[in-house]
C-alpha cells in the first residue's frame, strides 16, 4: 500500500464553525473509527460487513483490495470516508463507492474533500487504469459529482439494488437503478467488434471512451472448439446476479442456461452478464442472450482489460419513470436501454 509516500491534505470547513480535518489514506490504527462511523450512521445494518471488522477491513486495504479514503478531526475521530474497490474482471479497475459523512460533520465540504483527493490525489499515485461510480438514479447529487470529477456515464443498470436500501431518502420504489460512470486514467488500445443489433447504441456510450478503438461488424461464428469460461457471483442482499464471460464457445447456449438457474434458484432477481468486446463473435453470443431475454444495459471501458459490454434481465417490471437522470447523454442512454427491454419484453 502507498499511504507512507503520499500527502495528507488539511481542510477547513466552510460554514462559519472553522473546524479542521484531514483526509488521507486508511492506515491501520483507523479501522475501529473506520467500525464506529459505520454504526454512528447505520446502527449494525449496513449490508457490506467488512466496514465493522477491523482486522478485514486492514488487510484489503493492505492486499490493495480497498483503498479507503479518510476525513479525520483535528481531535482523531473519523468523520468520513469514500472508498475505492476491485468489483471487476480486471484487477486494475476501481470502483469508487461507499461515502458516508459523519451527520454533525454534514456540509462542511468533508465529502467534497475526501472526493478530490482521491480522484486527483490516490488515484493517479496508485497507477489504476479506470476507475468506475455506480451513482444512484433517485436523485441527481452523485450524478453531478460524477460529471465534475470528469466521469461518463456509458451504461445503465436497470433495478439493480433494492429500494428498501434507500428507505430512508424517501424512496418508494420496488428497485432502485444506478448508471455506470468511466474515467480512464490510462488508455488500453484495442479492436472493438460491435453486435449488429446495437452498432448505433454502442457507438453512443462509448461516446469519448472510443479513443485508441478501431472499430468492425461483429459476424464470425461462435467457434466449435472453443470452450466458455464463465464466473456466477451471487449478491444475496440485493437479489442480483452477476456472470462474467471470460471465453465463449459452442457450449455457451447450455452453460448460460445452467448458470442463470443457479441464479434464480439462489433467489435473483437481477441477472447481468459482462461480454468482451474484443471477441469477433460477440454478436452471435449477444443473439443468444437475447433469445432468453436479455437487453442492452451498456458499455464497459476497459472492463476487463478489454472493453466489456452489458446485458441484463429483469424478473419483474421495471420502473424507467422512477429514474432521474442529470445529464443530456444518460437519458439518450436510458432511451437505448429501456428500447430493448421494451423489445425484449414484447419477444
Amino acid at each position: 500500500m502507498a499511504s507512507g509516500s503520499m500527502k495528507t491534505r488539511i481542510n477547513d470547513s466552510f460554514n462559519g464553525t472553522k473546524r479542521s480535518f484531514e483526509v488521507r489514506l486508511f492506515r491501520s490504527e483507523d479501522a475501529e473509527g473506520v467500525a464506529d462511523l459505520f454504526r454512528s450512521v447505520h446502527g449494525e445494518d449496513y449490508p457490506i460487513k467488512i466496514f465493522y471488522d477491523p482486522v478485514q477491513l486492514m488487510r484489503a486495504n493492505q492486499e490493495g483490495d480497498y483503498y479507503s479514503v479518510l476525513a479525520r478531526s483535528t481531535e482523531g475521530e473519523i468523520i468520513g470516508i469514500h472508498n475505492l474497490f476491485r468489483s471487476a474482471p480486471s484487477r486494475a479497475v476501481y470502483e469508487w463507492g461507499v461515502g458516508l459523512v459523519l451527520k454533525e460533520w454534514r456540509g462542511m465540504g468533508v465529502s467534497g474533500a475526501i472526493e478530490q483527493f482521491m480522484i486527483e490525489s490516490v488515484v493517479p499515485e496508485l497507477g489504476m487504469h479506470t476507475v468506475f461510480g455506480e451513482p444512484v438514479t433517485i436523485h441527481l447529487q452523485m450524478q453531478k459529482h460524477s460529471e465534475k470529477y470528469g466521469f461518463q456515464p456509458t451504461a445503465l443498470e436497470v433495478g439493480l439494488m433494492p429500494g428498501e436500501a434507500y428507505s430512508g431518502e424517501g424512496v418508494i420504489s420496488h428497485r432502485v437503478s444506478t448508471l455506470s460512470c468511466f474515467r480512464v486514467y490510462r488508455n488500453i488500445p484495442q479492436k472493438i467488434f460491435l453486435p449488429g443489433p446495437y452498432n448505433e447504441a454502442i457507438g453512443f456510450m462509448y461516446g469519448d471512451f472510443s479513443l485508441g478503438r478501431a472499430f468492425s461488424e461483429s459476424t464470425e461464428p461462435i467457434p466449435l472448439s472453443a470452450v466458455s469460461e464463465a464466473r456466477l457471483d451471487l449478491f444475496d442482499f440485493a437479489k442480483v446476479a452477476r456472470i462474467s464471460v471470460y471465453e465463449t464457445g459452442s457450449d455457451f447456449p447450455e452453460r448460460i442456461s445452467d448458470l442463470e438457474a443457479e441464479a434464480i434458484i439462489t433467489g435473483s432477481i437481477v441477472i447481468q452478464v459482462w461480454l468482451k468486446l474484443t471477441s469477433p463473435w460477440v454478436g452471435k453470443v449477444v443473439n443468444v442472450l437475447q433469445a432468453r431475454g436479455f437487453f442492452l444495459g451498456g458499455v464497459l471501458p476497459q472492463w476487463f482489460d478489454d472493453d466489456g459490454l452489458l446485458m441484463q434481465k429483469l424478473l419483474f417490471m421495471p420502473d424507467f419513470d422512477s429514474i432521474e437522470l442529470y445529464s443530456d447523454r444518460a437519458m439518450r442512454i436510458r432511451d437505448h436501454v429501456k428500447a430493448d427491454w421494451k423489445r425484449s419484453y414484447e419477444k
